[in-house]
């Protein structure tokens, strides 16, 4: 196996590993918390929606934000230890 192909195989890996995280996080946030909170939060509302339904819209677009934000910061971090990128 040549260097080159090596550092790919390296570099692969790492981002691979970064997707998985991502996307872990991303099902946690999109699946099991609010599932978790919903019930309590419906016996309340904010402007004549259920609270629990606010917090999953409201929520979830602040953590999904903050999530691209890591991911972009740690692939751009991956790519600078493996040169990719560099013209």
């Amino acid at each position: 196996m040549s260097d080159n192909a090596e550092i790919r195989g390296q570099h692969w890996a790492k981002t691979r590993n970064l997707t998985i995280v991502v996307l872990i996080i991303w099902a946690i946030f999109s699946f099991l918390v609010p599932g978790y909170m919903v019930e309590s939060l419906n016996k309340m509302s904010f402007l004549d929606f259920p609270l629990g339904y606010y917090f999953c819209v409201q929520g979830s677009l602040v953590i999904f934000v903050v999530l691209i934000y890591f991911q972009n910061k740690r692939q751009d971090a991956i790519d600078d230890e493996f040169g990719v990128g560099d013209e």
